[in-house]
């Protein structure tokens, strides 16, 4: 049965391996307002806590995914210097959410990412689109700027030449050419997005699930600029040879079958 949060507009469905969170406002094209912001660190806690789901894949209800932040709210959260900085404090929250969920983290995209909406889907993992979406990010067509982390994840998914040609114009991409650029990682027909989601969900939820999240956990240290091995990460590695995964993982493969990770 779903869950629900902020007045039915973050839909959290927990049913087996893969867990699927919807934006749910589809009459705004799913544009993200205070409330969503402020209760997506409740459903991503959720998914961290259910032992059933491995990976979370984010989509959008009504064929976009999300149209960015709310500018009807504009008014109200930058209504002074304090609101505005309790505002984008709550946008932080929800972004770190979804990025720091150990979890593996699967954008379904569809029509409209824009704005926030395009910062959300940064903070996932991997990002397939429908051929027909439309992305980008518009902070410079208003006299707004992006945070640094929210600029800092664009970066590393496209390079910084191509991040500063989208925030200095603020123009909307293709699906193509989001693709070209690497802000997207695979295209597909609209009609066939949703298999092709399920298709790479299925595989993440597959494998196993300590080196999902470890690699996840390792890659993130690499952005963050560590060079080399610390003790964690070394920790890490010795303690995957004595662990459940790697012990099953080595007996299917001489028994020539299909490996059952016992990890959660």
């Amino acid at each position: 049965m779903p869950i629900y949060f902020a007045d039915q507009t973050l839909c959290l469905d927990l049913d087996g391996d893969v867990a699927l969170l919807t934006l749910n406002r589809p009459e705004k094209r799913n544009a993200l307002n205070k409330a969503m912001w402020e209760a997506l660190p409740q459903a991503i806690e959720a998914v961290a806590r259910n032992d059933d789901a491995k990976v979370l894949v984010l989509t959008g209800a009504g064929g976009h995914f999300a149209a960015g932040a709310d500018i009807s709210e504009f008014e109200s959260v930058y209504a002074t210097r304090d609101s505005t900085q309790a505002y984008f404090a709550s946008v932080a929250r929800g972004m770190d959410a979804v990025a720091d969920l150990a979890k593996p983290v699967i954008a379904q995209i569809a029509g409209a990412c824009v704005g926030g909406g395009m910062g959300l889907a940064l903070c996932c993992d991997l990002r397939l689109a429908s051929a027909d979406a439309k992305l980008g990010i518009t902070p410079g067509k208003l006299g707004l700027m992006y945070s640094l982390a929210d600029t800092k994840r664009l970066v590393d998914a496209v390079g910084a030449s191509s991040a500063k040609d989208m925030l200095m114009t603020g123009r909307i991409l293709p699906a193509p050419e989001a693709h070209a650029i690497r802000l997207v990682d695979e295209v597909h027909a609209a009609d066939d997005l949703a298999r092709a989601v399920a298709e790479k969900a299925g595989a993440v939820a597959k494998a196993s699930q300590w080196s999902a999240r470890k690699t996840k956990a390792i890659i993130a240290l690499i952005l963050q600029g560590v060079p080399a091995d610390t003790p964690q990460t070394e920790a890490w590695l010795l303690d995957a040879v004595e662990g459940a995964d790697f012990i099953e993982g080595r007996d299917a493969f001489l028994a020539k079958r299909a490996p059952v990770f016992p990890f959660r």
